[in-house]
C-alpha cells in the first residue's frame, strides 16, 4: 500500500529546473531512500512533499490525499540544514519540539529521557546545546524529529557530520521505527549507509527518477560479470585487460566488470601471470555504488 504518491511533480527557479516531471511512491512501513548527487533535486522534492514550497505542476498526495494542516503531527523531519536554539538546555529542547507536535508536557520529558538514554547522552540532558560537540547536536536533533512516534519520518541527509560509531546508532533507530510502524523517506548521497537500510530506493539526477524500484529487483537488472579486486598495492596494469567493460577506482581496491564469457578463474590467472600483487579476489553482486556510477555515467 502506497502511503506517498509524487505524481509527476516539477520546480524551477528561473530558468533552473531543479525537479523535473519527478514521480514515485512511497510503500507504507517501508524505507526507501531518495538518492543522487548535491543539487539533484533530493531537497526541494522533500521540501514540496512538506508543503514547505509548492510545485509548478503535478501533484503530492498522502494516504490518497493532498497535504492537509493536520498531517503536521502525523510527520517527523530533520532537515538537511541543522537548527537548534543554543541556550536551552537538552532536556527542554526535546520536550519543546515533542510538544510542538502535539504531545503533553510530561508525555514529552518521558520520552525525552527514554530517547536520551538510548543514544548515549543520559549525562548531557540537563546540559545547554551550545555545551554539546556538532556530533552531539545533531543526534539530538535527529531525536527531536521523531520524539512523537510520527506515521511518517522524512530525513534529509541524516548522517551529515556523525562518526561510524554514532551514525551505527542512527542506522538502529531507524530500523526500530520501521518496525513500530513507521514510513521512512531519507535523502542522501552517501550509498553505504543506504544499503543497509532501504527496502525501496528511487536515484535522482537532474530532477528525474532515472531508477526507482526495490533494492533486490535493482540490483537484479543491474547483476553483471563483477569481481572485486583489492592490491597490495597500486598497479595501473590492472585497468589493461581487453575484456574489461567497466570499472570503478578506488585506490588499491577496484569494482571490475569484464565480459560474460570470462570466468574467475581465467580473470584471477590473467592478474597474477600479469605481475599484479593481489590482496583480495572474489566474484560479487553489484553494490548499490556500483549502481549509482553506472547508472550516473548512463544518464550523463
Amino acid at each position: 500500500m502506497d502511503k506517498i504518491e509524487i505524481k509527476n511533480v516539477s520546480k524551477a527557479y528561473g530558468s533552473v529546473k531543479a525537479v523535473d516531471n519527478f514521480s514515485v511512491n512511497i510503500q507504507e512501513g517501508k524505507i526507501h531512500g531518495i538518492l543522487g548527487p548535491n543539487g539533484a533535486g533530493k531537497t526541494t522534492t522533500i521540501r514540496m512533499l512538506l508543503n514547505i514550497i509548492s510545485p509548478d505542476s503535478g501533484e503530492i498526495l498522502i494516504d490518497g490525499k493532498p497535504f492537509e494542516e493536520e498531517m503536521k503531527n502525523r510527520i517527523g523531519y530533520l532537515p538537511e540544514e541543522r537548527g537548534l536554539y543554543r541556550k536551552l538546555k537538552v532536556k527542554d529542547t526535546l520536550c519543546f519540539f515533542g510538544e510542538l507536535k502535539g504531545m503533553k508536557p510530561k508525555e514529552a520529558l518521558k520520552e525525552a529521557e527514554i530517547w536520551i538514554e538510548k543514544i548515549g547522552l543520559k549525562d548531557w540532558f540537563n546540559r545547554k546545546i551550545e555545551e554539546l560537540s556538532k556530533g552531539m547536536q545533531q543526534k539530538i536533533q535527529f531525536v527531536s524529529s521523531i520524539i512523537h512516534s510520527p506515521e511518517i519520518i522524512i530525513f534529509d541527509e541524516p548522517f551529515s557530520g556523525l562518526d561510524p560509531l554514532n551514525t551505527e546508532i542512527l542506522l538502529d533507530i531507524m530500523l526500530e521505527m520501521k518496525r513500530k510502524g513507521s514510513t521512512i523517506l531519507f535523502s542522501t548521497h552517501i550509498l553505504e549507509h543506504a544499503e543497509k537500510l532501504v527496502d525501496n530506493v528511487t536515484l535522482i539526477k537532474n530532477g528525474k527518477n532515472v531508477l526507482s524500484g526495490t533494492l533486490e529487483s535493482v540490483k537484479s537488472k543491474y547483476s553483471a560479470n563483477l569481481f572485486r579486486v583489492v592490491l597490495e598495492e597500486e598497479d595501473p596494469k590492472i585497468k589493461e585487460f581487453p575484456y574489461i567493460k567497466d570499472i570503478n577506482d578506488f585506490g588499491k581496491e577496484f569494482e571490475i566488470e569484464v565480459e560474460d564469457n570470462i570466468d574467475s578463474v581465467k580473470f584471477l590467472k590473467d592478474i597474477v601471470s600479469a605481475g599484479i600483487r593481489i590482496e583480495k579476489f572474489e566474484k560479487v553482486q553489484p553494490s548499490l555504488t556500483n549502481i549509482y556510477l553506472k547508472v550516473m555515467k548512463e544518464e550523463s
